[in-house]
């Protein structure tokens, strides 16, 4: 596997792209450095387009891109033999089994027909599919589909990894293993992964940066770690009373400046900007004669970002 650069591995500026007269993308404009990098946001947030687009499959109105020092769209054949992409569909070949599938894909990325088959039975056995490797697709569950479309996103040794929503469909035992084999990828074999999921905790676990996109448009990026960093504090919050003195109370403190996001039945998740900590919270709940039955500091989450994100955008 190819070790990752020390330079980016995409950059794009003023990134627009439409379907129709609909805008997909909406003037987007970051750079994703060598690593794992999640791209977040809800179903229809732009996610695939945006992979698409750096994977020359759908053209932008505006913008300028460049995907492992390359420009785009004009370096784009050049750029694709680099690139591996599993994409969020399936797309096997019906009635062709595992290794041969796999095999081909190498062929078709350039490799020769000996390479390709040694390949295609290394990374069927590197994704956990050493034993079904003969077998039509087909016959395959959804979580093996899953693995397949990665062994053939693998085989040609990419030096960037595209994998649009990989955990769809599984099973927990089956998500799981496709999130350590991501880990494994982008910080034991050293791939440069670029993650979509609308599935926060996916993203938590295996990345170490993000792109959250709502709407078409980017609305936070960076380090998650400094994503998640000091700019505040977050607590878990239960009060008296039902449904309706909660979304009251939560009004009061969304007024004040602390967002608040419903966690299950009785609690909340508030976050406390700046340095006002707990204090803030037990002013307002005197204030309004609320009374606080539960109240403690939580580790800030990918969805407490994203929910800052979206309320500030």
């Amino acid at each position: 596997m190819s070790e990752p650069s020390s330079t980016p591995v995409v950059e794009f500026e003023g990134l627009t792209v439409m379907y129709g007269g609909q805008v997909a993308l909406r003037g987007l404009t970051a750079t994703l450095p060598s690593g794992t990098v999640g791209l977040l946001g809800p179903n229809g947030a732009g996610k695939s387009t945006l992979l698409r687009a750096l994977l020359g499959f759908v053209r932008p109105v505006a913008g300028h891109m460049r995907v492992l020092g390359h420009d785009l769209p004009a370096a784009g054949v050049d750029v694709r033999a680099r690139l591996g992409y599993m994409p969020e569909s399936d797309a096997h070949i019906p009635g062709m089994n595992a290794v041969t599938f796999v095999g081909y894909c190498g062929e078709l990325a350039g490799l020769s027909a000996v390479d390709a088959m040694q390949r295609a039975h290394e990374v069927l056995q590197y994704v956990g599919l050493g034993e079904a490797r003969y077998r039509t697709v087909e016959t395959y569950s959804t979580g093996m589909k899953q693995r397949i479309k990665l062994a053939q996103a693998l085989v040609h040794d990419p030096d960037l990894l595209f994998l649009d929503e990989p955990t769809n469909g599984m099973d927990p035992r089956g998500r799981e293993e496709m999130l350590e084999l991501i880990h494994d990828l982008g910080h034991a074999k050293g791939v440069n992964v670029i993650l979509s999921s609308h599935v926060l905790p996916d993203i938590e676990r295996t990345c170490d940066a993000a792109v959250f996109l709502d709407k078409g448009a980017i609305v936070a990026h960076g380090p998650i770690a400094q994503l998640k960093g000091p700019q505040g504090r977050v607590y878990e919050l239960r009060i008296k009373g039902d449904r309706g003195d909660r979304d009251r109370f939560a009004g009061v403190l969304d007024g004040a400046g602390m967002e608040c996001q419903a966690s299950d039945e009785d609690v909340m998740r508030v976050f406390v900007p700046d340095d006002r900590g707990a204090h803030a919270v037990f002013v307002h709940a005197t204030r309004h004669g609320v009374q606080v039955r539960h109240l403690r500091a939580s580790v800030p989450t990918l969805e407490d970002v994203f929910a800052r994100a979206v309320g500030s955008a």
